[in-house]
């Protein structure tokens, strides 16, 4: 397959030396639901807004339908679509003259864009509110016309970013059906961001993990799974000292079954283990001459959560606003003002 997009050393670092893209090197296969999973923060957003020419990188270079982003803008413009966090349609237009708006942006024919809002309408089964005020319509039904109006210029390449973000499950579920169809009867390539891991599980090819600016991991969500071994096993320890657990730790990490073992603030000590359900009875007796007691343990099948945590150090929290994501928000609205 060829690849879309195409990013090597990419790197954005705002006023003040803030670094919130760090020398990030990846590419997209055309055809494919590509996704940065990752917290508020973690420099995703900053990602596409480099990528959309919201914003120019300070290293590095990309190319998104074989056009660089840097050389020629406003071509790359042409060739994509983007779907920001926050809604872009008017609620005081109705669903068609968003559209036409739209259209407008985009130099359409008149003729050739009647054709193409039915179309787009079709696709998110907006047809029979297209006459309605926007300011009437549900969180999904804005969400769906947020997309129709990224593709009313056929793009090669649809960037959406966070697109189910404050929106409730059944709505979320709407919403990955429509992106769904786009890939499979439209083969639309994507590029999406979300913190929403199963959003990232159930939609995305492959996944990006970044934290921090940096690509932590890469790969299909089973492959990152299947990575941590058959299932993991967390417990934590009610009793013994700091020493005593140490000691327990290291003699259970020689343990045949047991891959490996990270220690978490929020869950404890995580094992991958290749025996499944064996592997809880035999820690307890491999550290029963140990002056440790263990207080809860569980065995489950790895998770995109397990994933992340393993490779980040920690769970994805629901955040407010950060220093990265004011920044980036400031500078991209200074950049459309333009």
């Amino acid at each position: 397959m060829n690849n879309i997009i195409e990013a090597v050393g990419l790197t954005k670092v705002f006023p003040g030396g803030l670094i919130a893209v760090n020398d990030i090197s990846f590419s997209v296969e055309e055809g494919e639901i590509f996704g940065f999973l990752g917290p508020n923060g973690a420099g995703k957003s900053t990602t596409i807004a480099m990528l959309t020419t919201l914003i120019k990188p300070t290293r590095g270079m990309a190319k998104v339908t074989g056009i660089d982003i840097i050389k020629q803008p406003y071509q790359a413009r042409l060739a994509i679509g983007y779907v920001s966090q926050d809604l872009a349609v008017e609620d005081a237009l109705t669903g068609y003259e968003n559209l036409k708006l739209q259209a407008g942006f985009y130099h359409i024919p008149k003729a050739e864009a009647v054709k193409r809002i039915a179309e787009v309408l079709t696709m998110v089964e907006l047809t029979d509110r297209a006459k309605d005020k926007v300011e009437t319509y549900s969180g999904g039904m804005r969400k769906r016309l947020d997309i129709a109006c990224g593709l009313i210029h056929r793009p090669k390449l649809l960037f959406l970013d966070e697109p189910t973000l404050g929106l409730d499950i059944q709505t979320r579920r709407e919403i990955w059906k429509y992106i769904n169809h786009l890939r499979e009867e439209i083969r639309m390539t994507i590029f999406m961001t979300t913190h929403y891991m199963d959003e990232a599980d159930s939609l995305c090819d492959r996944i990006a993990i970044i934290d921090k600016g940096i690509i932590k991991t890469l790969d299909t969500p089973a492959t990152l799974k299947g990575s941590l071994g058959n299932e993991i096993v967390e417990f934590t320890f009610s009793r013994g000292s700091s020493s005593d657990i140490e000691t327990a730790i290291g003699h259970i990490k020689h343990l045949d079954f047991i891959e490996d073992i990270k220690f978490t603030e929020e869950r404890g000590y995580m094992a991958s283990v290749t025996n499944g359900e064996s592997s809880v009875p035999a820690i307890f007796e491999a550290i029963h001459d140990f002056p440790v007691t263990i207080g809860s343990i569980s065995h489950t099948q790895p998770s995109l959560d397990d994933v992340f945590l393993h490779y980040t150090g920690h769970e994805i929290r629901e955040e407010k606003v950060d220093k990265e994501s004011g920044f980036r928000n400031r500078m991209i609205m200074r950049r459309t003002r333009k």
